[in-house]
Parts: structure tokens; C-alpha cells; sequence
């Protein structure tokens, strides 16, 4: 019961000093709130109110179908240019982010089995939308073309035509995959930081010695540690699932968030444990930050929360199962995404739980180590 005591003392601690530490604080806030949200939708799958010039040469029937096919919101209605010049003027003062020259006798050269061509110009300065942009152009002129020749010569239908059904994400709506995986990414980040940090601050503060005086054990000052920290983070996740992912943008969760819960809970066991050998390895938070970074960057690449696994060499792949985030965001997909019960999703609960395990014994004694 003493040490129970000690534990839930010496938590209590790490909280008020955590409640102190304004800058902590607004991290915890942002990263569960705006760097969700941004991440989500900073960067668009496709364009938005782009700004399209054309230079219509051949004012035929496959060019009229071609501009009707630019509609809002992924470009605003097209500008009707008369010369090159005006065209090579909007680009410079950045009045366009597309223009598109239409040659004269387009259609005739098309019915003809010739291949004209069109001239399709990209300010690549606006950045959020020229690659997507383009791509997205040159499908419209694709399949009207393609839509206006078969039309015309009568061609016969594909017997065979497939049907693609998007289930989790009908519209492929990249908001629903970037805030559930930044979700993910946070968890992982400000659990070791804020874990690391802690102890970090201690020894910044003469604290540490302090402690070693009082009959407490490293076990209750890293367990006291781990609960508090990983508690913060659990509480602030599921909030951010709520208000930020559901309410905010409006992301529909399939499965259930208390078995979610369970699986982070495991996985800041796991990764909090990180952060403490993180804090023993460190001597001062810059020493702290630089670690961090040469950790935190393969975790988030190579776990398959932003390329999928099965894309990378067989040798990473059985490495990185020795990382919790590996088999914590297969549980977060699969609970989130798909809604996967515990029948589905046990595996990476034992997994991450037995990787906990191994981190939190091996942090520990680093921990003895240190403070000896």
C-alpha cells in the first residue's frame, strides 16, 4: 500500500508540474487541435476554386465539352483569352494558375486519327494545387475526348466494365485518413516527450536528488511517470477523436473508441517507457529533442501510417515489428477505419502489450543505472 501511495503521490506531482508548464500545456493543445486539423486538410487531394484561363482556337464541339467540364469547386469558370500575350501576362502577374491553348482545327485533326495536341500551362509557384491540379486537367480532356470520338463513330460499349466501390471512404476524402493518422502521430510523439521532458526536468531542477533521498524506489518514480504522462495523453486523444476528428471535420468513426482507448492505453505503456530511457540517455533538452527526432521520423515512415507496409522490403518490415507504432496503427486502422472488434484486433493488443513490456524493463534499468 506505501508504494501505491508513493505512485499516486509523486503522479499527482508530475501533473501539477505539467499544469505549470505553460509551454507544455499549449503543445498539448495545439497538437490535438490545429496540427490535427491542418494536417488533415493542408495539403488538398484535388483542386479548389483554381483559377483557369483558355485560348479556344477551334471553338468546336470537343472544345466547348472540354471547358463545360471545368466546374466549381474545383475551378472556377474558365477565362476566355484572345491572344498569347494576354495568356503569357496573367501567368507572370499570377492571375492564373492554368492556361490551356486549344489549337485551331482540334477536332477536324481529331475525327481524322491524327493526335493533336493541347497546351497546357501550370504556375508550379502555387504549390497546393499545381500537381493535383494538373493531373486533374488532363483527365477532363481525356475523357471528354475519349466520350465526344466514341459518340461520334458509333463505337460499340466495352463488353466488360468495372464497377469500383470505395467502402470505408465512398469519396476518398483524404481528411478521413490524415486526422486519424496524425491522431496516431501525436499520440506516439508527446507521450515520449512529455515523458523524457519529465524526468529531464528534474535533474534540470536539483529535484532528482531530492527524491533519492526520500524511501522511494526508481520502480514508483518511473511508474508515477508513466501513468501521469500517459494519462494526460489518453484524456487528450479522446478529446481530440471527439471534438476535433467527429465534431470538426465531420470524420465518421466506424468502430469503437473505449476499445481504441484500450489499444492507446497499451501503446503508451509502451512508448512512454521510450520516453523515460530517452530521458536517462539525454543530459539536457536539446540532447532530448535531437533524440527524438532520430527516433520519431523512422517510426512515423516505416510503421505504414503514411506508406503502406506491404510497399516496403521484406527486411523492414520484419524490423519494424519490433516497434509498438507498428502494430498500434494497424489497430487504429483496423478499429477506426473499418471497425474491427477485439476478435480482429487481440494480436496487436498481446503485441504492443508483450513490446511494452521489454521497453518498460529496459527503461527501468537504464533508470537504476542512472540515478546510482
Amino acid at each position: 500500500m506505501r508504494k501505491l501511495s508513493n505512485i499516486l503521490q509523486l503522479g499527482l506531482k508530475e501533473l501539477r508540474s505539467l499544469y505549470r508548464d505553460r509551454t507544455m500545456l499549449a503543445l498539448i493543445v495545439y497538437s490535438f487541435s490545429l496540427a490535427i486539423y491542418s494536417s488533415a486538410t493542408g495539403v488538398p487531394e484535388s483542386p479548389y476554386r483554381a483559377t483557369v484561363a483558355v485560348i479556344d482556337e477551334d471553338r468546336s464541339q470537343v472544345s466547348a465539352r472540354i471547358l463545360d467540364a471545368f466546374q466549381m469547386p474545383y475551378f472556377i469558370q474558365p477565362r476566355m483569352l484572345q491572344s498569347q500575350e494576354q495568356m503569357d501576362q496573367g501567368m507572370d502577374r499570377g492571375d492564373y494558375t492554368f492556361t490551356l491553348n486549344i489549337p485551331p482545327k482540334f477536332q477536324q485533326d481529331l475525327l481524322n486519327g491524327r493526335q493533336p495536341t493541347i497546351q497546357l500551362n501550370v504556375d508550379a509557384t502555387q504549390v497546393s494545387q499545381a500537381f493535383t491540379g494538373a493531373g486533374h486537367i488532363q483527365q477532363i480532356v481525356s475523357t471528354e475526348v475519349d466520350a465526344f470520338v466514341k459518340r461520334y463513330r458509333g463505337e460499340e460499349a466495352v463488353p466488360v466494365q468495372a464497377v469500383i466501390r470505395s467502402e470505408f471512404n465512398p469519396n476518398l476524402t483524404r481528411a478521413w485518413f490524415g486526422s486519424i493518422n496524425e491522431v496516431v502521430n501525436q499520440i506516439t510523439m508527446l507521450s515520449i516527450i512529455l515523458t523524457g521532458a519529465a524526468l529531464i526536468r528534474e535533474r534540470e531542477h536539483g529535484t532528482i536528488e531530492h527524491l533519492l533521498v526520500m524511501p522511494i524506489t526508481p520502480f514508483e518514480i518511473m511508474v508515477s511517470k508513466v501513468w501521469a504522462m500517459g494519462l494526460v495523453v489518453l484524456l487528450a486523444s479522446g478529446l481530440s477523436l471527439h471534438f476535433v476528428v467527429e465534431g470538426w471535420l465531420g470524420v465518421p468513426i466506424a468502430g469503437s473508441i473505449p476499445l481504441f482507448l484500450l489499444g492507446t492505453a497499451l501503446h503508451l505503456f509502451a512508448t512512454t517507457s521510450m520516453g523515460i530511457f530517452f530521458g536517462t540517455v539525454a543530459q539536457s533538452m536539446p540532447q532530448l529533442g535531437m533524440l527524438f527526432i532520430l527516433v520519431l521520423i523512422p517510426l512515423q515512415i516505416l510503421s505504414g501510417g503514411q506508406t503502406p507496409r506491404e510497399s516496403m522490403p521484406e527486411p523492414v518490415q520484419n524490423i519494424m515489428l519490433a516497434a509498438p507504432t507498428t502494430h498500434f496503427i494497424i489497430l487504429a486502422q483496423g478499429i477506426l477505419f473499418r471497425g474491427a472488434g477485439l476478435a480482429v484486433v487481440w494480436p496487436q493488443l498481446l503485441a504492443i502489450a508483450s513490446i511494452g513490456g521489454v521497453f518498460f524493463v529496459g527503461a527501468l534499468s537504464r533508470l537504476r543505472k542512472s540515478l546510482r
